[in-house]
């Protein structure tokens, strides 16, 4: 599977973005999402800040005290890779006015060359955000900074797999970011030990397309995941170069299946509480089998347009009858179908009745 990170160019932004969209049509296959459906998105709980929360990268506030870390960092296939070479972990806090984000990333040399806003900042060793507020696999925010506290925005409507494009001019106004070193930034003389950021997002900003509440109420849960780019290096000249040849390892929290973060439907769980502290059990999302359903029947569906520009009609004709009835104690399925181009499957499934379309999107069904 080809990401973002796989085919960089010199032709800027725009070419690198609609190189995406073209190698993504090209990766989609019904192979990649059965390695995707392996995987079971973690769960975080995001606790309200006790306190003010000062944006300056080092983590020392008593807010941050009392948020619990994050599972470490896999990487993003999954399991049948090896354990990342350096420890990466995230906290969330919220409060009326912002999400927050810290993580702490260990790295023995922390170097970095953009400095210009809105470049492609996975060139160096970054950091990654993606939200998706209401689960629908459409309409996402991505921000990504390096250790220069250089960042990148982006809003895409839809995945690349289905069109995208990204919208590049999509920005965060009033978003507060900051870098601490631990160590020195750009010297290969010494050893380092980590570098962490903060990073305040105003809910107003993700409220834009939510369709949800933003600030989140009590017991709310947006889909999000975190990556980590990190590139082998060798020292030329004292100076830190990328090795030649060799590609980026990408570390994430909730394990995507596949090279590629552009596919919202293998993203984490983060639920929101008011409390300042939080004990008790992990919630789980109780759509999450009917969701997967109805992605097999949406990769199923594609694969078939796309080999022979032509749609199922029913599940029996998919192969998937006997899967989705061992699924559930009981099912409903109906789809419609337009044109031999455009479809929508709805499934409920032990009460929860949820569709999909032909452009992935994820929703509830009345």
């Amino acid at each position: 599977m080809i990401t973002h990170k796989n085919h960089l160019t010199f032709c800027g932004i725009n070419c690198i973005l609609l190189g995406l969209f073209a190698s993504s049509l090209i990766a989609d296959t019904r192979e990649d999402w059965e390695k995707m459906r392996k995987i079971t998105p973690l769960n975080y709980v995001a606790t309200q800040a006790a306190g003010k929360i000062k944006i300056d990268g080092k983590l020392d506030e008593r807010a941050w005290r009392n948020a619990k870390w994050s599972e470490p960092h896999s990487d993003i296939e999954g399991d049948v890779k090896p354990k990342p070479r350096f420890d990466t972990r995230f906290k969330l806090l919220w409060d009326n006015r912002y999400l927050y984000f810290a993580c702490l990333m260990e790295e023995p040399h922390v170097w970095g060359t953009l400095t210009e806003h809105d470049s492609v900042i996975f060139h160096d060793n970054d950091i990654e955000i993606f939200i998706d507020p209401d689960g629908d696999n459409h309409e996402y925010y991505e921000f990504e900074m390096n250790a220069l506290n250089t960042g990148w925005d982006l809003f895409l409507a839809k995945p690349y797999k289905d069109g995208g494009p990204a919208d590049n001019s999509w920005e965060i106004p009033g978003l507060k970011t900051a870098v601490h070193i631990n160590g020195t930034l750009d010297d290969p003389s010494d050893t380092d030990k980590y570098w962490s950021v903060e990073v305040a997002i105003p809910w107003k900003v993700l409220a834009e397309f939510a369709h949800k509440a933003s600030p989140p109420k009590d017991g709310d849960h947006w889909r999000m995941n975190f990556s980590r780019v990190e590139w082998k290096h060798e020292i030329i000249d004292g100076k830190y170069q990328k090795v030649k040849g060799e590609r980026e390892d990408n570390w994430v929290w909730s394990p995507q299946g596949i090279i590629d973060m552009h596919r919202p439907e293998r993203w984490g769980y983060v639920w929101f509480t008011k409390a300042r502290q939080f004990e008790g059990n992990m919630p789980t999302d109780p759509t999450l089998k009917v969701r997967d359903a109805l992605m097999t029947i949406y990769h199923t569906q594609k694969a078939l347009h796309r080999s022979e520009q032509r749609l199922y009609k029913s599940l029996k004709e998919m192969g998937l009858q006997e899967e989705i009835k061992s699924l559930f104690k009981s099912h409903r399925f109906s789809m419609t179908t337009r044109n031999n181009e455009t479809w929508e499957a709805t499934l409920e499934g032990d009460g929860v009745k949820m569709k999909v379309d032909y452009q992935s999107r994820l929703t509830p069904a009345k």
